[in-house]
């Protein structure tokens, strides 16, 4: 029977198997191989070794988008697993109504990022946009967001905490309800105010949650690509070019092939590299039940 079990088991398994084979596993192997060619898509692959590799340590523009890219995800995670969880704080309550709250919170996430980012670009709009409208009206600085360095990438990191909050806020929720109520009430007959429940039981029983979120906040943001391409293109002068966006520059506008397979297995080290420190040090803030 237990033969039988496995032999089963791998006959359910083996089309998800073969997928994963062909269309991950495959085109992984590929990108590894074609790093150590020089190829521009018309033409053979030219073995070149570890020379675009080499490049990658001298490339302004690679170290550009590496800032950028870091400037972004400091711009985003942060701020934005704040705001996710104050929002899930306000509407973890069972009060009539707050399903449509909820939901009004999450609307922003299953909105297209093109469709999205086309908006936002006309709300930043220095010339009619309505930011620059209302900021006037109020005295304040108007800035020309998506023409200006230093305020282009600003731009971008507003329009994504709109975008991707409600999503976080979603999967805290659902870890703050799964908090057991008893700890509360325990923690209320001792006299504990709201400040020390929310850091003496709310946020260590919700920490691998938050693991969670941060490394996939983390994932995400590395991996900007539809916001800057619709909002800025990289602009103004490459102040909003990111490591994917310079990969989709290397591969298929400049068709460097090979130097964009090895921006790309960088990038992956980078992401690789920052996700097992979160998972090594996890243990010294990350409490499970």
């Amino acid at each position: 029977m237990r033969r039988l079990e496995i032999f089963w088991a791998y006959v359910f398994l083996t089309p998800t198997l073969l997928g994963l084979a062909f269309f991950s596993l495959g085109p992984i192997v590929a990108g590894l191989a074609i790093s150590f060619t020089k190829w521009d898509i018309m033409t053979p692959a030219k073995w070149v070794g570890l020379v675009n590799y080499r490049s990658l340590l001298t490339d302004d523009l690679f170290w550009k988008s590496f800032y950028n890219t870091i400037y972004f995800t400091i711009g985003t995670v942060p701020v934005g697993i704040v705001i996710s969880l104050l929002l899930a704080l306000l509407i973890d309550r069972k009060l009539k109504g707050i399903a449509i709250f909820r939901t009004v919170f999450f609307l922003p996430v299953v909105v297209s990022t093109v469709a999205a980012g086309i908006l936002w670009g006309w709300l930043f709009n220095s010339q009619c946009g309505l930011i620059n409208y209302y900021l006037g009206d109020i005295g304040l600085l108007t800035p020309n967001w998506l023409a200006d360095t230093a305020w282009a990438m600003p731009a971008v990191i507003i329009m994504t905490l709109w975008k991707t909050v409600g999503y976080n806020m979603v999967i805290f929720l659902a870890g703050l309800q799964d908090v057991p109520e008893e700890l509360y009430e325990a923690a209320s007959i001792d006299g504990a105010n709201w400040w020390v429940k929310l850091r003496h039981i709310t946020l260590p029983c919700i920490s691998p949650t938050t693991l969670f979120v941060i490394i996939m906040s983390l994932i995400n943001s590395f991996q900007v690509f539809d916001q800057t391409y619709i909002m800025t293109k990289g602009g103004p002068a490459h102040s909003t070019m990111t490591l994917v966006y310079y990969v989709y520059e290397n591969g298929f506008k400049w068709f460097k092939m090979g130097y964009a397979s090895a921006v790309s297995y960088a990038f992956l080290l980078i992401i690789l590299v920052l996700t097992l420190l979160q998972l090594k040090y996890q243990n010294r803030w990350v409490h499970y039940r």
